[in-house]
Protein backbone atom coordinates (compact mmCIF):
# COMPACT_ATOMS: atom_id res chain seq x y z
CA UNK A 1 0.00 0.00 0.00
CA UNK A 2 1.29 3.40 -0.80
CA UNK A 3 -1.23 5.68 1.43
CA UNK A 4 -1.51 9.60 0.96
CA UNK A 5 -4.08 11.55 3.18
CA UNK A 6 -4.58 14.00 0.24
CA UNK A 7 -8.01 12.78 -0.56
CA UNK A 8 -11.10 15.05 -2.49
CA UNK A 9 -14.39 13.88 -3.25
CA UNK A 10 -16.87 14.92 -6.43
CA UNK A 11 -20.87 14.68 -5.58
CA UNK A 12 -22.44 11.54 -7.47
CA UNK A 13 -23.34 12.30 -10.91
CA UNK A 14 -25.82 9.99 -13.59
CA UNK A 15 -23.62 8.27 -16.28
CA UNK A 16 -24.82 10.04 -19.42
CA UNK A 17 -22.83 7.99 -22.05
CA UNK A 18 -24.35 4.61 -20.90
CA UNK A 19 -27.90 3.47 -22.30
CA UNK A 20 -28.43 2.16 -19.14
CA UNK A 21 -29.53 4.16 -15.83
CA UNK A 22 -25.83 3.91 -13.77
CA UNK A 23 -24.03 6.79 -11.23
CA UNK A 24 -20.61 7.18 -10.62
CA UNK A 25 -18.69 8.51 -7.63
CA UNK A 26 -15.27 10.49 -8.25
CA UNK A 27 -12.73 11.27 -6.21
CA UNK A 28 -8.88 11.85 -6.06
CA UNK A 29 -5.86 10.63 -3.84
CA UNK A 30 -3.13 12.68 -3.87
CA UNK A 31 -3.99 13.99 -7.11
CA UNK A 32 -4.94 10.58 -9.12
CA UNK A 33 -8.58 10.36 -9.97
CA UNK A 34 -10.59 7.53 -9.05
CA UNK A 35 -13.80 6.03 -10.07
CA UNK A 36 -16.40 3.45 -9.53
CA UNK A 37 -20.03 3.00 -11.12
CA UNK A 38 -22.88 1.73 -9.77
CA UNK A 39 -26.34 0.85 -11.15
CA UNK A 40 -27.93 2.85 -8.72
CA UNK A 41 -28.38 6.45 -7.28
CA UNK A 42 -28.55 5.12 -3.60
CA UNK A 43 -25.45 2.15 -4.13
CA UNK A 44 -23.17 5.19 -5.43
CA UNK A 45 -24.19 7.06 -2.73
CA UNK A 46 -23.84 4.65 0.18
CA UNK A 47 -19.95 4.25 -1.54
CA UNK A 48 -19.47 7.86 -1.22
CA UNK A 49 -20.76 8.04 2.43
CA UNK A 50 -18.13 5.56 3.08
CA UNK A 51 -15.30 7.14 1.71
CA UNK A 52 -15.83 10.38 3.43
CA UNK A 53 -16.10 8.76 6.66
CA UNK A 54 -12.83 6.68 6.23
CA UNK A 55 -11.37 10.31 5.56
CA UNK A 56 -13.55 11.64 8.48
CA UNK A 57 -11.74 9.14 10.77
CA UNK A 58 -7.91 9.69 9.62
CA UNK A 59 -7.39 6.56 7.42
CA UNK A 60 -4.89 6.76 4.77
CA UNK A 61 -6.00 6.38 1.05
CA UNK A 62 -4.01 3.91 -1.04
CA UNK A 63 -3.01 6.13 -4.13
CA UNK A 64 -3.04 2.56 -6.61
CA UNK A 65 -6.66 1.93 -5.75
CA UNK A 66 -8.14 4.73 -4.01
CA UNK A 67 -9.81 2.67 -1.06
CA UNK A 68 -9.56 3.79 2.35
CA UNK A 69 -7.49 0.78 4.93
CA UNK A 70 -10.48 -0.11 5.80
CA UNK A 71 -12.33 -1.02 2.51
CA UNK A 72 -9.07 -2.58 1.26
CA UNK A 73 -9.23 -6.35 1.07
CA UNK A 74 -6.30 -8.93 0.85
CA UNK A 75 -6.35 -10.35 -3.41
CA UNK A 76 -6.82 -14.07 -2.61
CA UNK A 77 -4.61 -15.05 -5.77
CA UNK A 78 -6.60 -18.44 -6.38
CA UNK A 79 -10.00 -17.18 -6.25
CA UNK A 80 -12.20 -17.03 -9.22
CA UNK A 81 -13.99 -14.11 -10.85
CA UNK A 82 -17.88 -14.05 -10.85
CA UNK A 83 -17.55 -15.19 -14.57
CA UNK A 84 -15.05 -17.89 -14.33
CA UNK A 85 -17.49 -19.45 -10.73
CA UNK A 86 -20.62 -19.34 -12.73
CA UNK A 87 -18.82 -21.00 -15.94
CA UNK A 88 -17.89 -23.63 -13.96
CA UNK A 89 -21.29 -23.41 -11.92
CA UNK A 90 -23.20 -24.34 -15.18
CA UNK A 91 -20.77 -27.29 -16.35
CA UNK A 92 -21.17 -28.93 -13.08
CA UNK A 93 -25.16 -28.87 -12.77
CA UNK A 94 -25.51 -29.04 -17.32
CA UNK A 95 -25.66 -33.42 -17.04
CA UNK A 96 -27.68 -33.38 -14.10
CA UNK A 97 -30.60 -31.02 -15.40
CA UNK A 98 -33.06 -30.66 -18.31
CA UNK A 99 -33.05 -28.59 -21.28
CA UNK A 100 -35.09 -25.79 -19.75
CA UNK A 101 -33.43 -25.73 -16.57
CA UNK A 102 -30.51 -24.89 -17.92
CA UNK A 103 -31.74 -22.61 -20.36
CA UNK A 104 -32.94 -21.12 -16.45
CA UNK A 105 -29.86 -20.92 -15.12
CA UNK A 106 -28.13 -19.18 -17.59
CA UNK A 107 -30.84 -16.66 -17.85
CA UNK A 108 -30.49 -16.05 -13.96
CA UNK A 109 -27.00 -15.16 -14.58
CA UNK A 110 -27.13 -13.02 -17.70
CA UNK A 111 -29.26 -10.76 -14.85
CA UNK A 112 -26.07 -11.07 -12.33
CA UNK A 113 -22.80 -11.07 -14.09
CA UNK A 114 -22.88 -8.49 -16.33
CA UNK A 115 -23.70 -6.04 -13.43
CA UNK A 116 -21.23 -7.33 -10.81
CA UNK A 117 -18.31 -5.72 -12.89
CA UNK A 118 -15.38 -2.78 -12.10
CA UNK A 119 -15.12 0.41 -13.69
CA UNK A 120 -12.94 -0.93 -16.32
CA UNK A 121 -13.07 1.52 -19.41
CA UNK A 122 -14.39 0.73 -23.00
CA UNK A 123 -17.27 -0.94 -21.19
CA UNK A 124 -19.72 -2.39 -23.56
CA UNK A 125 -23.42 -2.20 -24.03
CA UNK A 126 -25.34 -4.61 -21.74
CA UNK A 127 -26.94 -6.41 -24.79
CA UNK A 128 -23.71 -7.23 -25.83
CA UNK A 129 -22.45 -8.91 -22.89
CA UNK A 130 -25.56 -10.76 -22.83
CA UNK A 131 -24.97 -11.60 -25.93
CA UNK A 132 -21.67 -13.29 -25.53
CA UNK A 133 -22.79 -15.07 -22.33
CA UNK A 134 -25.62 -16.98 -24.08
CA UNK A 135 -23.74 -17.73 -27.45
CA UNK A 136 -20.59 -18.67 -25.62
CA UNK A 137 -18.85 -18.13 -22.27
CA UNK A 138 -21.57 -20.03 -20.88
CA UNK A 139 -22.03 -23.00 -22.19
CA UNK A 140 -19.67 -26.15 -21.42
CA UNK A 141 -16.13 -25.85 -23.71
CA UNK A 142 -17.36 -28.94 -25.57
CA UNK A 143 -20.51 -27.53 -26.54
CA UNK A 144 -19.10 -23.94 -27.70
CA UNK A 145 -19.18 -22.45 -31.28
CA UNK A 146 -17.10 -20.47 -32.93
CA UNK A 147 -16.45 -16.87 -31.12
CA UNK A 148 -17.74 -14.50 -33.54
CA UNK A 149 -15.58 -11.59 -33.72
CA UNK A 150 -18.72 -9.29 -32.82
CA UNK A 151 -18.52 -10.52 -29.28
CA UNK A 152 -14.69 -11.11 -28.63
CA UNK A 153 -14.04 -7.89 -27.55
CA UNK A 154 -17.07 -7.90 -25.19
CA UNK A 155 -15.50 -11.18 -23.54
CA UNK A 156 -12.27 -9.74 -23.34
CA UNK A 157 -13.67 -7.05 -21.54
CA UNK A 158 -15.88 -9.16 -18.89
CA UNK A 159 -12.75 -11.52 -18.29
CA UNK A 160 -11.42 -8.35 -16.60
CA UNK A 161 -13.69 -6.50 -15.27
CA UNK A 162 -16.09 -9.74 -13.61
CA UNK A 163 -16.07 -8.86 -9.92
CA UNK A 164 -14.23 -11.91 -7.91
CA UNK A 165 -16.37 -14.24 -6.20
CA UNK A 166 -15.06 -13.07 -2.51
CA UNK A 167 -16.12 -9.85 -3.39
CA UNK A 168 -20.42 -10.89 -2.99
CA UNK A 169 -19.90 -10.89 0.31
CA UNK A 170 -19.91 -7.18 0.68
CA UNK A 171 -23.75 -6.05 1.50
CA UNK A 172 -23.76 -3.36 -1.33
CA UNK A 173 -22.28 -5.83 -3.84
CA UNK A 174 -25.00 -8.52 -3.02
CA UNK A 175 -27.40 -5.99 -3.33
CA UNK A 176 -26.54 -4.97 -6.60
CA UNK A 177 -27.37 -8.72 -7.87
CA UNK A 178 -30.73 -8.67 -5.95
CA UNK A 179 -31.72 -5.64 -7.75
CA UNK A 180 -30.69 -7.19 -11.12
CA UNK A 181 -32.91 -10.01 -10.61
CA UNK A 182 -35.71 -8.05 -9.53
CA UNK A 183 -35.66 -6.48 -13.44
CA UNK A 184 -35.87 -7.41 -16.33
CA UNK A 185 -33.42 -6.76 -19.72
CA UNK A 186 -35.42 -3.80 -20.43
CA UNK A 187 -34.74 -2.46 -17.12
CA UNK A 188 -38.76 -3.13 -16.34
CA UNK A 189 -40.00 -4.46 -13.07
CA UNK A 190 -39.92 -8.53 -13.06
CA UNK A 191 -42.82 -10.74 -12.44
CA UNK A 192 -42.63 -12.24 -9.26
CA UNK A 193 -42.05 -15.96 -10.32
CA UNK A 194 -39.49 -14.90 -12.43
CA UNK A 195 -37.56 -12.81 -10.00
CA UNK A 196 -37.92 -15.89 -7.27
CA UNK A 197 -36.78 -18.74 -9.70
CA UNK A 198 -33.74 -16.38 -10.25
CA UNK A 199 -33.13 -15.64 -6.67
CA UNK A 200 -33.50 -19.57 -6.29
CA UNK A 201 -30.41 -20.19 -9.06
CA UNK A 202 -27.97 -17.54 -7.51
CA UNK A 203 -29.05 -18.79 -3.86
CA UNK A 204 -27.89 -22.37 -5.38
CA UNK A 205 -24.76 -20.79 -6.91
CA UNK A 206 -23.31 -19.06 -3.89
CA UNK A 207 -24.25 -22.34 -1.49
CA UNK A 208 -21.43 -23.90 -3.83
CA UNK A 209 -19.18 -21.12 -3.09
CA UNK A 210 -19.76 -21.72 0.50
CA UNK A 211 -19.09 -25.44 -0.57
CA UNK A 212 -16.09 -25.05 -2.04
CA UNK A 213 -14.46 -22.32 0.50
CA UNK A 214 -14.71 -19.48 -1.68
CA UNK A 215 -17.26 -17.83 0.54
CA UNK A 216 -17.20 -17.94 4.57
CA UNK A 217 -21.13 -17.99 3.90
CA UNK A 218 -24.04 -17.40 1.55
CA UNK A 219 -24.31 -13.35 1.58
CA UNK A 220 -27.75 -13.91 0.45
CA UNK A 221 -28.32 -14.49 4.65
CA UNK A 222 -26.95 -11.44 5.62
CA UNK A 223 -29.20 -8.85 3.57
CA UNK A 224 -32.93 -8.10 4.19
CA UNK A 225 -34.56 -7.88 1.04
CA UNK A 226 -38.13 -9.72 0.21
CA UNK A 227 -38.71 -11.22 -3.21
CA UNK A 228 -42.24 -10.12 -4.81
CA UNK A 229 -45.04 -12.53 -3.60
CA UNK A 230 -46.11 -14.68 -6.33
CA UNK A 231 -49.93 -15.60 -6.95
CA UNK A 232 -50.69 -19.35 -6.31
CA UNK A 233 -54.29 -19.51 -7.36
CA UNK A 234 -55.55 -19.96 -10.52
CA UNK A 235 -57.01 -16.83 -12.04
CA UNK A 236 -60.51 -17.18 -13.22
CA UNK A 237 -60.49 -14.83 -15.83
CA UNK A 238 -58.72 -17.52 -17.93
CA UNK A 239 -60.56 -20.73 -16.49
CA UNK A 240 -63.22 -21.72 -19.57
CA UNK A 241 -66.67 -23.68 -18.91
CA UNK A 242 -67.04 -26.98 -20.34
CA UNK A 243 -69.75 -25.35 -22.96
CA UNK A 244 -66.33 -22.93 -24.41
CA UNK A 245 -64.11 -25.52 -23.64
CA UNK A 246 -65.57 -27.83 -26.05
CA UNK A 247 -66.59 -24.53 -28.49
CA UNK A 248 -62.88 -24.41 -28.49
CA UNK A 249 -62.11 -27.57 -29.56
CA UNK A 250 -64.74 -27.84 -32.17
CA UNK A 251 -63.12 -24.38 -33.53
CA UNK A 252 -59.57 -26.01 -33.59
CA UNK A 253 -60.98 -28.63 -36.21
CA UNK A 254 -61.70 -25.77 -38.20
CA UNK A 255 -58.07 -23.54 -38.59
CA UNK A 256 -56.56 -24.61 -41.24
CA UNK A 257 -56.99 -27.52 -43.80
CA UNK A 258 -54.52 -30.03 -42.12
CA UNK A 259 -52.97 -28.66 -39.09
CA UNK A 260 -55.86 -27.62 -37.34
CA UNK A 261 -57.95 -31.11 -37.44
CA UNK A 262 -54.71 -33.01 -36.54
CA UNK A 263 -54.82 -31.16 -33.15
CA UNK A 264 -58.29 -31.42 -31.77
CA UNK A 265 -57.38 -34.43 -29.85
CA UNK A 266 -54.27 -32.83 -28.94
CA UNK A 267 -55.75 -30.09 -27.27
CA UNK A 268 -58.60 -32.45 -25.76
CA UNK A 269 -55.77 -34.33 -24.00
CA UNK A 270 -54.58 -31.09 -22.13
CA UNK A 271 -58.22 -30.68 -21.32
CA UNK A 272 -59.61 -33.75 -20.10
CA UNK A 273 -57.19 -35.19 -18.78
CA UNK A 274 -55.00 -32.24 -17.29
CA UNK A 275 -51.60 -33.08 -19.47
CA UNK A 276 -49.27 -30.68 -19.70
CA UNK A 277 -47.77 -29.73 -23.32
CA UNK A 278 -44.62 -31.96 -23.01
CA UNK A 279 -46.24 -35.21 -21.76
CA UNK A 280 -48.77 -34.74 -25.04
CA UNK A 281 -45.88 -34.55 -27.07
CA UNK A 282 -44.05 -37.71 -26.43
CA UNK A 283 -48.22 -39.47 -26.01
CA UNK A 284 -47.29 -43.26 -27.91
CA UNK A 285 -50.38 -45.02 -28.48
CA UNK A 286 -48.69 -47.83 -26.20
CA UNK A 287 -49.16 -45.35 -23.38
CA UNK A 288 -52.78 -45.85 -23.77
CA UNK A 289 -56.12 -48.17 -23.34
CA UNK A 290 -59.02 -46.63 -25.24
CA UNK A 291 -61.92 -49.73 -25.56
CA UNK A 292 -65.18 -49.09 -27.32
CA UNK A 293 -67.35 -47.80 -24.89
CA UNK A 294 -66.93 -46.75 -21.00
CA UNK A 295 -63.71 -44.73 -19.42
CA UNK A 296 -60.07 -45.11 -20.85
CA UNK A 297 -56.43 -44.89 -19.68
CA UNK A 298 -53.47 -43.26 -20.29
CA UNK A 299 -50.20 -44.11 -18.31
CA UNK A 300 -47.67 -41.85 -18.73
CA UNK A 301 -43.79 -42.61 -18.53
CA UNK A 302 -41.78 -39.72 -20.42
CA UNK A 303 -42.09 -36.00 -21.45
CA UNK A 304 -40.68 -33.89 -24.25
CA UNK A 305 -40.31 -30.31 -23.20
CA UNK A 306 -39.32 -28.17 -25.87
CA UNK A 307 -36.26 -25.88 -25.54
CA UNK A 308 -34.03 -23.93 -27.41
CA UNK A 309 -31.57 -26.47 -29.18
CA UNK A 310 -28.36 -24.56 -27.74
CA UNK A 311 -29.77 -26.37 -24.29
CA UNK A 312 -30.61 -29.45 -25.14
CA UNK A 313 -28.44 -32.70 -24.78
CA UNK A 314 -29.29 -34.08 -28.48
CA UNK A 315 -29.01 -30.44 -30.59
CA UNK A 316 -33.01 -30.77 -31.32
CA UNK A 317 -35.46 -28.87 -29.67
CA UNK A 318 -37.24 -31.88 -28.28
CA UNK A 319 -34.95 -34.00 -25.73
CA UNK A 320 -36.98 -36.97 -23.98
CA UNK A 321 -37.32 -36.82 -20.20
CA UNK A 322 -38.53 -38.57 -17.05
CA UNK A 323 -42.17 -36.87 -15.52
CA UNK A 324 -41.84 -33.79 -14.02
CA UNK A 325 -41.09 -33.89 -10.31
CA UNK A 326 -41.18 -37.54 -10.42
CA UNK A 327 -38.04 -40.25 -10.23
CA UNK A 328 -36.83 -41.20 -13.29
CA UNK A 329 -38.52 -44.27 -15.08
CA UNK A 330 -41.55 -43.29 -12.56
CA UNK A 331 -45.30 -43.54 -14.44
CA UNK A 332 -48.28 -41.27 -13.64
CA UNK A 333 -52.13 -43.07 -14.54
CA UNK A 334 -54.71 -40.76 -15.94
CA UNK A 335 -58.17 -42.66 -16.05
CA UNK A 336 -60.16 -40.32 -19.08
CA UNK A 337 -63.94 -39.95 -19.79
CA UNK A 338 -65.43 -41.77 -23.10
CA UNK A 339 -65.39 -38.32 -24.79
CA UNK A 340 -61.71 -37.98 -24.29
CA UNK A 341 -61.34 -41.79 -25.69
CA UNK A 342 -63.33 -40.89 -28.64
CA UNK A 343 -61.61 -38.42 -29.95
CA UNK A 344 -58.43 -40.63 -29.63
CA UNK A 345 -59.55 -43.41 -31.47
CA UNK A 346 -61.21 -40.81 -34.46
CA UNK A 347 -57.67 -39.63 -34.22
CA UNK A 348 -56.18 -42.60 -34.60
CA UNK A 349 -58.20 -44.34 -37.35
CA UNK A 350 -57.53 -40.99 -39.60
CA UNK A 351 -54.19 -40.40 -38.74
CA UNK A 352 -52.57 -43.11 -37.99
CA UNK A 353 -49.40 -42.41 -35.83
CA UNK A 354 -45.71 -41.09 -35.92
CA UNK A 355 -42.95 -43.68 -36.88
CA UNK A 356 -41.83 -43.55 -33.19
CA UNK A 357 -45.35 -44.66 -32.21
CA UNK A 358 -46.01 -40.52 -30.79
CA UNK A 359 -49.90 -39.86 -31.20
CA UNK A 360 -49.60 -35.93 -32.57
CA UNK A 361 -47.28 -35.61 -35.17
CA UNK A 362 -47.27 -32.97 -38.28
CA UNK A 363 -47.75 -34.50 -41.88
CA UNK A 364 -44.56 -35.22 -42.59
CA UNK A 365 -43.79 -36.76 -38.95
CA UNK A 366 -42.34 -33.41 -37.07
CA UNK A 367 -43.12 -32.20 -33.72
CA UNK A 368 -45.38 -29.13 -33.54
CA UNK A 369 -43.29 -26.59 -32.10
CA UNK A 370 -44.98 -23.97 -29.03
CA UNK A 371 -45.14 -21.59 -31.67
CA UNK A 372 -47.21 -23.78 -34.04
CA UNK A 373 -49.79 -24.56 -31.16
CA UNK A 374 -49.71 -21.18 -29.86
CA UNK A 375 -51.10 -19.62 -33.54
CA UNK A 376 -53.67 -22.59 -33.82
CA UNK A 377 -54.62 -21.80 -29.91
CA UNK A 378 -55.43 -17.88 -31.12
CA UNK A 379 -57.07 -18.32 -34.62
CA UNK A 380 -59.44 -21.02 -32.43
CA UNK A 381 -60.09 -18.46 -29.34
CA UNK A 382 -60.93 -15.73 -32.21
CA UNK A 383 -63.44 -18.49 -34.14
CA UNK A 384 -64.86 -19.74 -30.55
CA UNK A 385 -65.19 -16.49 -28.46
CA UNK A 386 -67.22 -13.37 -28.93
CA UNK A 387 -64.61 -10.12 -29.02
CA UNK A 388 -65.79 -8.89 -25.52
CA UNK A 389 -64.16 -12.25 -24.96
CA UNK A 390 -61.66 -12.66 -27.31
CA UNK A 391 -60.16 -9.61 -25.96
CA UNK A 392 -59.89 -10.30 -21.92
CA UNK A 393 -57.56 -12.92 -20.37
CA UNK A 394 -59.92 -15.80 -21.17
CA UNK A 395 -58.18 -18.96 -22.50
CA UNK A 396 -55.36 -16.51 -23.17
CA UNK A 397 -52.24 -18.77 -22.75
CA UNK A 398 -50.85 -19.32 -26.08
CA UNK A 399 -52.20 -23.20 -26.83
CA UNK A 400 -50.31 -24.58 -23.26
CA UNK A 401 -53.96 -26.03 -22.38
CA UNK A 402 -56.73 -26.04 -21.54
CA UNK A 403 -57.73 -25.69 -17.59
CA UNK A 404 -60.71 -27.52 -16.44
CA UNK A 405 -63.58 -25.36 -14.24
CA UNK A 406 -63.70 -26.61 -10.37
CA UNK A 407 -66.37 -29.25 -10.10
CA UNK A 408 -66.71 -30.16 -13.88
Amino acid sequence: MNPSYDVKFWETRRNKSSKTPSYYVRWTVAGRVHSKTFRTKALAESFLSDLRQAAKNGEAFDQETGLPESMLTPVKESGPTLLTFAQSYVADRWRHISALSREAITYALLSVVPVLVDDVPNAPEADELRAVLRTYALLPESRRPELPKTLAGALGWLEKASLPVADLSEPRVIRMALDAIALTFAGEPAAATTVRRKRAILHHMLEMAVELKELQSNPLHTVRWTPPKASEVVDPGVVVNPVQARSLLAAVGQVGRTRGPRMVAMFACMYYAALRSEEVAALRLQNCQLPEKGWGLITLDRARPQANRRWSESGRAHDERGLKHRAQKETRTIPIPPVLVALLREHIAKYDTADDGTLFATRTGGRYSASACSQIWQQARRLALTPEQYASRLKRLKGRGLMVEPGC
